[in-house]
């Protein structure tokens, strides 16, 4: 089996492609795989680290800088006759977009050239591209049973749930005492992102500066862009508190917490629920279509996690919500069954015998 698959710009595109691409690996004796991303963003330097074939294609996303997006689209043209050549040499049995400006000429190459085409939409509101491509995609997948209606024009639309649920099956918990937190207390973990925010943690400054959160630890993963010297300066109760910009393994951390404070990243989103954690969502205002809201809503009236909105953030009704989840177990149980319902669903399973029966039913 020949398959291409396309994903870029961000971690919420690019780990689901991973988790797609071991789900075939598992069940393929013979397979094999290209990746075609960008060729100066992150999954550049990821996917390589995986040992998956890497294409680089010369493409950004459109601003208002005028200049700017008539370069993009002699780059786009030029992709999409990269695109083309590279599948008349692979041959793929199909092509696979897991979102990203990046899959546009991908997909587009594999539609020109009568290649079959699947693509998956993480978040509850689709991508610019995942919505354009739709129409002539040949099965287009979801993560959330709300963003189906946004795919009308799309042949065939399947929920599918998302990849990151079965990232969480055999995850080893991370021993906290090794980084220096007490067996006998509880663990929060904020996850500000993975570049992080500049105004979420000028408020979650005054939550930690205060003495609201002594009866327990937090790990507080700043983000990438955010200094962290800087901001360890600005903290002044560092009780039971560690600060980091980045961590490695943050499935095996969240499995060690007794809660989960974060953005509402889809992948992130799946991660809690595959983990049954109780969760404090706070979706980031900065995101296109704002489809960080629209993902907790529908986990929040669900009872999967709680969701505070940035502008509502005080330090007050923050530790009230870590008190509650930390310590009501009535509330701790509800939610918990609640994420059972999701994990029901086999996404890479679903994904596999989706693409599968696809291309058996092209020859």
């Amino acid at each position: 089996m020949n398959i291409i698959i396309s994903a870029g710009g961000s971690g919420g595109h690019i780990y689901p492609a991973l988790s797609i691409i071991n789900e075939f690996k598992k069940r393929e004796n013979h397979l094999n795989i290209l990746y075609i991303g960008t060729h100066n963003r992150m999954e550049k330097e990821i996917v390589p680290k995986e040992n998956i074939p890497y294409e680089a294609i010369e493409i950004y996303g459109f601003t208002k800088d005028m200049k700017r997006n008539v370069k993009n689209i002699f780059l786009i043209r030029k992709a999409i006759k990269k695109c083309k050549s590279l599948m008349q040499n692979f041959k793929p049995d199909i092509v696979i977009g897991v979102g990203g400006y990046v899959t546009y000429p991908v997909l587009k190459a594999a539609h020109q050239l009568h290649i079959k085409t699947f693509i998956h939409e993480q978040n509850s509101r689709p991508g610019k591209v995942n919505y354009l491509v739709s129409s002539y995609a040949d099965i287009v997948g979801v993560t959330f049973k709300s963003s189906m209606q946004y795919f009308k024009k799309a042949k065939k639309v399947i929920y599918t749930g998302h990849p990151a649920l079965d990232e969480t099956k055999n995850i080893k918990e991370i021993d906290k005492s090794m980084l220096g937190f007490s067996k006998d207390k509880k663990l929060v973990i904020f996850v500000a992102g993975s570049l992080g925010s500049t105004s979420l943690n000028q408020k979650m400054l005054d939550f930690l500066n205060s003495n609201l959160h002594e009866d327990y630890e937090i790990l507080y993963i700043l983000g990438n862009n955010i200094n962290l010297e800087e901001f360890n300066k600005q903290v002044k109760n560092k009780s039971g508190l560690k600060v980091v910009s980045y961590f490695e393994n943050l499935t095996g951390i969240m499995a060690s917490s007794d809660l989960v404070i974060s953005r509402a990243g889809a992948g992130v989103l799946f991660e809690i629920i595959g983990l049954e954690k109780p969760s404090i969502i706070i979706p980031s205002p900065n995101v296109a279509n704002n489809h960080q809201y629209f993902n907790a809503l529908e986990l929040q009236e669900k009872g999967v996690i709680q969701m505070i909105q940035e502008k509502d953030l005080t330090k007050e009704n923050l530790a009230e919500m870590i008190h509650t989840l930390l310590n009501n177990s009535q509330k701790i149980n509800t939610l918990k069954e609640n994420m059972q319902n999701y994990k029901q669903i086999d996404p890479n399973t679903m994904i596999y015998k989706t693409v599968k029966e696809l291309i058996d039913s092209s020859k």
